[in-house]
């Protein structure tokens, strides 16, 4: 009886039991709608292709799917995790190794959604939590674009790094519905186009939040728009500060006006700030090229954007220096700093940045000072030519204190207050940083 009643009971509790994980199976693998599943494979105009062409380059898809000297988005790009490395893949229409195969359904459910054909989830370092804000017209010439203005190359894709069971992909499935949002950017209506335009693309194609936005236990952006304090607040990345994009006066952008930050994404260069980090990255290959019309509009969103003053302290006001000269990071500035970077700290702008009032010298994060004083900058690449000018890198020249003491000396001089750096953070960062390349380095897209 007893045997009976037991056997009755686990009956009765396998059911929903099977009930629930038929449901989870559906849902970790179900594929996204698509407003193109009935859509037909055709020929696309020489418009709509140079349309998804200029989409690519707000997009930067070229950055990651690309190496120097190699087809262009090919793939190979290793990139580092917490969980491990993975690669990026072969985005060209070759049918084999790359998405040749891929129907604008399918192509439209990988890029916005990140599901590959047959159900298998995409890492979210493919940016989709902002690529899905990408209009259906977007979306069409992206596709037109890679499909028929990108040459096919046959290369192999590089499975990740990551070691079982953290590479299984069902999970990411939860991630999504948990942190990925699901529609295309709707416009505000009591915004009008200029600001709407500059939203979409910082939002979507831009993906700025992943770089310039906190992120969470999850490894989720913390907010993905406006409506979140978090969104563009600055965040560390790879061994750099990417600092906020909001209306901070010391860390932010609240003391560049509009036509600089035009000038900034357009030339790399303005009275506050010279490209440096990641983001010479992203300005080679993306920024540089955008429309006029769509820088403006950038500004104007960004500039939308409030500060904190809780976070940010008093605004930065330049002080002379009256002492202090006799320390040991005084004297390492003098001898190897100065003479781009001035002894007063104002620099040779728009060429040789100031130190005074920069964001690296003002906000509590060191990692942007430190790497780029033991690793110089990457050369900047604008409208071909690469710059005469780079900051070189001293890891040789100078030892761990030594970087310490100049850069506590930089951030606490001229009324900056970012702190003191501390010798053991530089010996952290000089161990798993690599000096940046003084080649210029082009990835081409055609």
């Amino acid at each position: 009886m007893n045997t009976r009643r037991f056997a009755r009971t686990a009956g009765w509790l396998a059911l929903p039991c099977l009930v629930a994980a038929g449901l989870l199976a559906w849902y970790v693998t179900r594929e996204p709608a698509t407003p193109f599943e009935k859509e037909q494979a055709a020929a696309f105009e020489p418009a709509v292709v140079s349309r998804g062409e200029y989409v690519a380059r707000l997009s930067d898809c070229v950055a990651c799917h690309s190496l120097p000297g190699k087809a262009p988005f090919a793939g190979g790009l290793e990139m580092a995790t917490p969980l491990g490395a993975i690669h990026a893949t072969n985005i060209t229409p070759d049918r084999d190794t790359g998405i040749g195969a891929y129907t604008l359904a399918d192509f439209d459910r990988a890029v916005r959604h990140g599901v590959a054909p047959g159900g298998r989830r995409l890492y979210p370092a493919m940016p989709y939590p902002s690529y899905v804000k990408l209009s259906d017209d977007d979306m069409r010439a992206l596709y037109a674009f890679f499909m028929q203005g990108v040459q096919p190359a046959k290369q192999p894709n590089i499975p990740s790094a990551i070691p079982w069971p953290l590479n299984l992909r069902w999970p990411i499935a939860l991630w999504n519905g948990v942190f990925a949002p699901t529609a295309p950017y709707a416009a505000k209506p009591d915004q009008d186009a200029l600001w709407n335009r500059g939203a979409y693309i910082v939002q979507g194609p831009g993906h700025c939040g992943s770089c310039h936005t906190p992120r969470g236990l999850a490894f989720n952006e913390k907010a993905l728009d406006e409506s979140g304090t978090p969104f563009l607040a600055g965040a560390l990345l790879d061994g750099w500060y990417a600092p906020s994009l909001r209306q901070d006066p010391n860390t932010g952008l609240g003391r560049w006006s509009e036509p600089q930050i035009v000038q900034f994404l357009k030339t790399g260069r303005n009275a506050h700030a010279v490209v440096y980090g990641s983001m010479t990255e992203a300005f080679n290959n993306s920024t540089q090229f955008m429309q006029d019309d769509d820088l403006a509009a950038i500004a104007r969103y960004l500039k939308s954007l409030p500060g904190d003053p809780q976070r940010d302290g008093a605004p930065w006001q330049y002080q002379a220096v009256t002492a202090g000269q006799d320390t040991p990071g005084a004297h390492t500035y003098a001898t190897r700093c100065a003479s781009c970077h001035g002894l007063d700290g104002k620099g040779q702008p728009e060429w040789m940045p100031p130190l005074a009032g920069a964001t690296s010298a003002l906000a509590k994060e060191s990692a942007s000072a430190i790497n780029i004083t033991l690793n110089g900058s990457q050369r900047v690449v604008a409208a071909g030519v690469p710059d005469a000018y780079r900051m070189p890198a001293f890891r040789e020249q100078l030892s761990d204190p030594e970087i310490a003491q100049v850069l506590t000396y930089m951030r606490s001089t001229w009324g900056n207050n970012g702190g003191a750096v501390d010798a053991k953070a530089v010996r952290e960062l000089r161990g798993h940083t690599d000096p940046a390349s003084s080649s210029p380095i082009i990835l081409h897209m055609r």
